[in-house]
């Protein structure tokens, strides 16, 4: 089968290699389409430094084939699995095992859900690492309620677009912080409030948020703090651009520096961690189904062309997802 590989650093390309064997508990998947995340720029550039270190492999990356989203066709089911059969379609998210960018795919069925009905594979492939963020993120991290009011940083991103309709959904009143060209982009999306970062700093809010969701990792801690209410929650995830060559902590400097100060601040600052969760994709499904929640999609690449989608990603030109048709 064809799949992207990466042997070292920097460097991936379309590889002829053999096809995953369906074990115990897992389903194979035909791949009908995949998409970008931050976490595959990291990782084709080995960045930052210290996560080398601690997660993806110091000389190399641990997994060969790149890729975690994806949505396709139910080829065959392992033993022990009776909750799909061949045929069905369905999508999902491989953490860290990645593999998503191949023409096969072999996924845990814990990790996969049914496509939501109505949608495209591309759209459903565009879901299930940045729409399971922003779930767990407001829902579950956040505890959003109704009349909350909601405070997205990168209300332009892969994550960012699902977090302002996933809020809106919660029945929160969201303020959406991008640049001048996504204005209308994010008001379309729900956003009762849209802030131009190139204009005006949200830094200068005077009413305060019950949660902040920052997706950039471009602010100061005592920033975000600023304008969070007493008793609120921020939420980090991610963040970070390609600066031409690889950082030593990148966004990781603004996590370890909440995790500390969350130790010592009556403030709530959670590092968010999303692993591949089924009811995480039967939540997103529900949403899209009800047409509550869509994919925006940016570009769509070839699977033999995912380097160039990665550095397309990496320069932060992108405006919601990228995704790759295989």
């Amino acid at each position: 089968m064809k799949a992207i590989t990466q042997e070292k650093y920097g460097v991936m390309g379309l590889a002829e290699i053999e096809p995953p064997t369906c074990e115990p508990g897992t389903v194979l998947v035909r791949v009908r389409a995949a998409s970008i995340n931050a976490r595959d720029w990291h990782i084709m550039r080995g960045d930052p430094y210290l996560a080398r270190l601690t997660m993806m492999g110091a000389r190399r990356p641990r997994t060969r084939i790149r890729g975690t989203d994806f949505a396709g066709t139910v080829e065959a089911v392992g033993a022990g699995v009776d909750s799909f059969q061949p045929g069905d379609e369905v999508f999902g998210d491989l953490g860290d095992a990645h593999g998503a960018f191949a023409s096969l795919v072999c996924a845990p069925a814990e990790t996969i859900e049914f496509k939501p009905a109505g949608i495209s594979f591309s759209e459903a492939a565009a879901l299930p690492l940045a729409g399971s963020t922003a779930l767990m993120g407001l829902r579950d991290v956040g505890r959003v309620r109704p009349g909350a009011r909601v405070l997205i940083n990168g209300a332009s991103g892969g994550v960012g677009t699902y977090a302002v309709q996933i809020a809106k959904a919660l029945g929160a009143h969201v303020t959406a912080v991008c640049s001048t060209r996504n204005v209308d982009l994010v008001r379309s999306l729900g956003a009762d409030e849209v802030v131009d970062y190139k204009v005006e700093d949200f830094a200068t809010a005077v009413t305060p948020y019950e949660v902040v969701f920052d997706l950039v990792g471009n602010r100061s801690l005592r920033d975000l703090r600023r304008v969070l209410a007493p008793r609120g929650t921020l939420v980090l995830s991610g963040g970070g651009t390609f600066r031409g060559r690889p950082t030593l902590l990148g966004p990781m400097k603004l996590i370890l520096g909440a995790q500390l100060a969350a130790r010592f601040s009556r403030l709530r600052m959670v590092v968010l961690s999303v692993p591949p969760s089924r009811a995480l994709l039967t939540g997103l499904r529900e949403l899209v189904e009800a047409g509550r929640l869509t994919s925006v999609i940016d570009r769509t690449y070839p699977l033999a062309e995912v380097p160039e989608a990665i550095r397309y990603m990496e320069a932060e030109h992108v405006r919601a997802k990228v995704v790759i048709t295989v």
